[in-house]
């Protein structure tokens, strides 16, 4: 198994791009400076000794050398030794409305962006368990089934958003069945779902399906997002920022419906809880959760990796090193047969 031990490091990568625009940019002015300075005929009289390509292939060097430092500061890793590990754990759906009025800014930045960094932070608080994701609206879509990968967990929430659900709404009770339909057959007391959603335009058959879910060993827990004041649900309209608006044109105001929530949780045996709680509800959700019934499980996994962090950083010093020795004036060596002209 492959894998990177400090995977954020790699988000340096991105000072690439900016390297070569500037490069570019000073390009493009040196080459104006020169022009100014001389017709192009005469350049290669009057510096005869500067190479026209060396500059570049210098950048080219420093640039593939600080990918390799980068790459190596990630430290790559090959998993070396594999076993078998026993561990018990409870088996957890976190559910996430990506309906459209989860876009509403009665909370900021947005509905949904808070949503997505809860859930986020919330399965860092559930390590141990085994975790999958849904996304529902209209309908409800397994995003991830249950695993232990928590970093794969964390990018499926964040790239959460309205544009993947195809029809509108607030399926919840889609969201339970299809919870309970991803659970292994014989799990009966091992099983809960977290929704995270504003309740907006509920199915009446949700508190049905809670009831029945929770007959059958599953726990439902409920986070509200939005306040009971509610907000607008912003649009894009012909390029301009807009509200929705109804038939009669009036702007739309989506609300926390609480009630409903705090219902559903209770037909499941849950807790409902306000998502600007924050912490506190990380933490009750947590300790919930602890104390459901563990399944133990036998898995395969790495125990040890080998890290090859030294091999990318000694070839980026030694582009480095290259790079130092080469000169902008033409190579001598070669005079008449010069690779860099």
């Amino acid at each position: 198994m492959f894998r990177f031990e400090h995977a954020e490091h790699l988000y340096a990568l991105g000072i690439i791009p900016i390297l070569i625009i500037f490069f570019l940019m000073a390009w493009v002015a040196r080459k104006r400076l020169l022009e100014r300075f001389a017709d192009s005929s005469l350049l290669g009289a009057l510096a005869p000794e500067i190479s026209k390509y060396k500059h570049i292939v210098k950048f080219l060097l420093l640039a593939v050398a600080l990918c390799f430092l980068v790459i190596g500061w990630a430290n790559p890793q090959w998993g070396s030794k594999k076993e078998k590990v026993k561990r018990k754990s409870a088996d957890v759906f976190i559910a996430l409305d990506i309906s459209r009025s989860m876009l509403a800014e009665d909370v900021r930045p947005s509905r949904i962006e808070r949503a997505r960094k809860f859930a986020t932070r919330l399965v860092d608080e559930l390590k141990g368990e085994r975790i999958g994701t849904i996304i529902f609206a209209g309908n409800a879509y397994l995003q991830m089934p249950l695993t232990t990968d928590y970093a794969a967990a964390k990018l499926f929430i964040r790239s959460a958003n309205p544009d993947q659900a195809p029809a509108q709404g607030t399926a919840i009770a889609d969201a339970i069945e299809l919870a309970e339909r991803a659970f292994q057959d014989d799990n009966k007391h091992h099983k809960a779902i977290i929704i995270i959603t504003d309740g907006e335009n509920h199915d009446e058959v949700a508190l049905t399906k809670a009831r029945e879910a929770n007959d059958n060993g599953m726990l439902i827990f409920t986070v509200g997002v939005g306040t009971p004041e509610g907000g607008y649900i912003p649009m894009n309209v012909n390029g301009r920022r807009s509200f929705k608006k109804d038939r009669s044109g009036n702007i739309v105001t989506t609300k926390l419906n609480q009630q409903m929530l705090h219902d559903l949780a209770q037909a499941g045996d849950g807790q409902y809880f306000n998502l600007v709680d924050g912490d506190l509800v990380l933490k009750t959700l947590n300790n919930r959760i602890d104390k459901i019934e563990k399944t133990e499980m036998e898995q395969r996994s790495f125990s040890e990796f080998e890290s090859y962090f030294q091999y990318f950083i000694g070839f980026a010093l030694f582009l480095i090193l290259i790079e130092f020795f080469i000169s902008y004036q033409r190579s001598r060596l070669l005079e008449g047969k010069d690779l860099f002209r």
